[in-house]
């Protein structure tokens, strides 16, 4: 299993949960099996998603999807995003 992880700056967290919250059913058609979404105790525009794939290529698959990009761009996230992954062992 690995678990992916992507972390930015949102210019509002409700309008960025709205977009995400769409893009459910698209996550799990790329192999995404669990998510979770988690804000910054000290800053609500600091946000850190977490999904689980069974492998390492469809969650990387899922960064390069054009779709997602255009979801961030939309959902407000400001700057570029920080993402890595890790494997569960």
């Amino acid at each position: 299993m690995v678990r992916m992880f992507i972390r930015h700056r949102v210019r509002d967290f409700e309008s960025w949960k709205e977009v995400y919250d769409e893009l459910v059913e698209e996550r799990r058609a790329r192999g995404a099996r669990e998510s979770a979404v988690y804000r910054s105790t000290d800053d609500p525009h600091d946000v850190t998603v977490w999904s689980d794939f069974d492998e390492l290529d469809d969650a990387r698959s899922y960064v390069l999807w054009r779709g997602l990009h255009e979801a961030m761009e939309r959902a407000g996230v400001e700057g570029e995003p920080t993402i890595w992954f890790a494997l569960k062992v």
